[in-house]
């Protein structure tokens, strides 16, 4: 029996692909857990039209993130560090603060995609990697002054 598996099932596909099972294992397991519908010309022609639409909604988010990839590395930040008496820093520039001064220049973007691995406690210029998808990464230009 052919069926149209509607989410990923371990060991048998991935969601959106016809497979062919045993009668009884559609029927009494893949149909009534709502993992898979029987496949019928119907059905395939409603799952093909999900999967252009996931396609389309797809390739429009990944072109907002080059425009905002081009956004973000057309501008730098300077954020400023507060330093003691011998130059050791009271502080540290975290994602917070990376995330709210793009916020300030006009760039929202979401913390978790800021890729710094560990706080800037130091002066200097860093090349921050934010994730925006999964397949386009912006560097934004750090600037660290003395406060």
């Amino acid at each position: 029996m052919d069926v149209i598996l509607l989410k990923d099932v371990e060991k048998l596909g991935t969601e959106g692909t016809v497979v062919r099972v045993k009668p009884g294992f559609a029927r009494n397991y893949l149909v009534p857990a709502g993992l898979a519908v029987p496949a019928s010309p119907q059905q395939l022609a409603a799952i093909e039209a999900a999967r252009q639409r996931r396609l389309r909604t797809a390739q429009r988010a990944q072109a907002e993130a080059g425009r905002l990839k081009q956004k973000l590395e057309s501008r730098s930040i300077t954020l400023k560090l507060t330093l003691g008496a011998d130059d050791t820093p009271f502080g540290s520039v975290t994602i917070h603060d990376v995330a709210e001064a793009l916020a300030r220049d006009g760039v929202p973007v979401e913390k978790h995609a800021i890729q710094l691995e560990h706080p800037i406690k130091g002066l200097g210029i860093y090349e921050i990697p934010v994730r925006l998808h999964p397949s386009v990464t912006a560097t934004v230009k750090l600037w660290v002054v003395k406060a």
